[in-house]
């Protein structure tokens, strides 16, 4: 049977005459017929350039397997340069700001319109459901489809079960997230796994930072970069309010395990430096990192190995942290976002794993790089400084273990996105 859109294309000559053609452009103006318009909720926040990447990755995915679609982004911040990023990269982007009100609707007319013009809402990437509220209003009030793309959950109240049995799809992040949902037996009618849209972004600013590589005396090829991280963010002082009760507690715990997780990474660029000769840049994931990697990384180092080793004074956008590591040998990060940005340059990159952060992690296993993977805690700095050996003295292997991974990277990101271009036609 012909869908609304063949019907459209070839009754385009019938518009000349008067009748016909009002029942054409009365066809071509109601729901479902013109290029799909996808509502984005996503950019939770611009002090992670993982957080920033989320938004880059899943426009490249659309862009790329939907290609016909208008996509509106509702974001909850973009600022600190993402927003002109978003418009340079993407200029047919629609960007609307707005929240709901107390009553649960939008609280302005540009985002009442958006819910009114789009055919399917999709949350991006993040750590759990950040946007249920707002999946909830556009359930409620619209009655349009709605799902979730490349999320970790761990945990669900009964709020959120009902709102997931409500979901077009789920992709989850990572298996272990996975193996949780299908646990909860939810009436999902897709539910499978598809790793952070991140994987797929491709954002880039060479002039920056070539320019700030031959400022630092950095070649490409010839460094490494070190991420370190806390257990636990401190958003307290990243926004600068008082901490809560919980915030205290759970900085007590980051302070306690600080300087271990540190030593480890020390470790590793120590061996990397001694054993090549080579160069490390010290940098950050996140804003409180620029002044942590400082601390624990550079300063506390042998001054054999501190002069061959960079600081990353300030914090950068994803387009400038994305075209470094692309010139990188190799990246060791507590974050993972970072290792993720690495990946879609081609550049081999080891990820340690906190026990306090989420699942996301398991990601690097279920992609086919668990050698890459180290839990800290049950790890060793010389099997950390062994793997990363390895990737150096075997540089052609490294490379083709991470082509057998973006193979299947892509492959899941085409599988899922035909799945949100079915329902966003629909």
């Amino acid at each position: 049977m012909q869908n609304r859109r063949q019907f459209l294309k070839q009754a385009a000559c019938l518009t000349s005459i008067p009748f016909l053609g009002s029942v054409v452009n009365a066809l071509a103006a109601s729901p479902g017929s013109a290029r799909p318009t996808i509502l984005l909720r996503s950019s939770w926040q611009t002090v992670n350039i993982g957080d920033i990447g989320h938004t880059f990755g899943i426009m490249e995915l659309f862009q790329r397997h939907i290609p016909d679609a208008d996509v509106i982004l509702w974001p909850v911040s973009i600022n600190n340069g993402v927003d002109e990023l978003l418009k340079k990269s993407f200029p047919s982007l629609k960007i609307v700001i707005g929240n709901l009100d107390a009553q649960g609707n939008p609280g302005n007319t540009e985002l009442k319109k958006a819910f009114e013009d789009c055919q399917l809402m999709v949350h991006g990437s993040g750590p759990w459901v950040a946007a249920s509220a707002d999946l909830n209003a556009w359930s409620k009030l619209t009655k349009k489809p709605f799902g979730i793309y490349g999320v970790s959950l761990e945990t669900a109240s009964a709020g959120l079960k009902d709102l997931l049995n409500k979901a077009s799809f789920f992709y989850a992040r990572d298996t272990i997230s996975l193996k949780f949902i299908k646990s909860l037996n939810l009436k999902i009618p897709v539910l499978e796994f598809a790793p952070d849209a991140t994987f797929a972004i491709k954002l880039h600013n060479e002039e920056k930072a070539d320019r700030y590589l031959k400022s630092t005396g950095l070649k490409a090829g010839e460094f490494i970069c070190a991420i370190p991280r806390l257990r636990y963010t401190p958003y307290f002082q990243i926004r600068n309010i008082p901490p809560t009760e919980e915030e205290k507690k759970k900085y007590e715990n980051s302070l306690k395990y600080k300087e271990a997780d540190a030593a480890k990474l020390r470790e590793v660029i120590i061996r990397w430096v001694r054993e090549t000769n080579l160069k490390v840049l010290a940098c950050p994931e996140m804003t409180y990192q620029v002044a942590m990697a400082k601390e624990v990384l550079v300063d506390p180092l042998p001054e054999d190995v501190k002069k061959n080793v960079v600081w990353r004074d300030r914090y950068w956008n994803p387009d400038e942290a994305g075209s470094v590591y692309a010139k990188a040998r190799a990246l060791v990060s507590y974050e993972m976002h970072s290792p993720i940005i690495a990946f879609t340059e081609g550049v081999p990159s080891i990820h340690l794993k906190q026990p306090t952060d989420t699942t996301k992690g398991q990601m690097w296993r279920d992609i086919g790089l668990s050698d890459w993977l180290f839990e800290i805690e049950d790890t060793s700095a010389k099997q950390i400084g062994d793997a990363l050996m390895k990737i150096h003295n075997n540089y052609s292997w490294a490379l083709s273990e991470m082509k057998k991974s973006d193979g299947k990277v892509k492959s899941l990101q085409k599988k899922s996105m035909q799945l949100v271009r079915k329902i966003s036609n629909s």
